[in-house]
């Protein structure tokens, strides 16, 4: 069992989750996240003011897979999320110990699903 975290776009979020159905993975935690990466920032000027912002909005995707997932969902991600650009965002795929149904109180693969 694998946990995938990935940040991307948030505009790219729609094609990453049509991506990861046809990839036949459904399941995912997305939250809204800021980071900065070697897009490093921008300056803005406000009312004569200038100031820097150099943590953007970023999607933070959490996908728990079986082995047998874990290549289609980091392709089926890079396919939706890319564009070629500085900012498309990173992948992580880390071992997951362990997983447990709360409802059925199943554990590892057959919880995951």
């Amino acid at each position: 069992m694998k946990l995938i975290i990935a940040y991307i776009q948030p505009h790219k979020l729609t094609d990453v989750k049509q991506s990861l159905y046809e990839a036949d993975v459904t399941k995912m935690s997305v939250t809204n996240s800021l980071g900065c990466g070697q897009q490093m920032g921008f300056t803005e000027s406000y009312r004569g003011v200038e100031r820097e912002i150099n943590l953007l909005k970023k999607i933070r995707l959490e996908i728990a897979v079986n082995d047998e997932f874990v290549k289609s969902a980091v392709d089926a991600i890079i396919a939706g999320a890319r564009t070629g650009e500085i900012g498309d965002g990173k992948i992580f795929v880390t071992n997951l110990e362990e997983c447990y149904r709360i409802r059925t109180g199943e554990t590892g693969s057959a919880a995951i699903g």
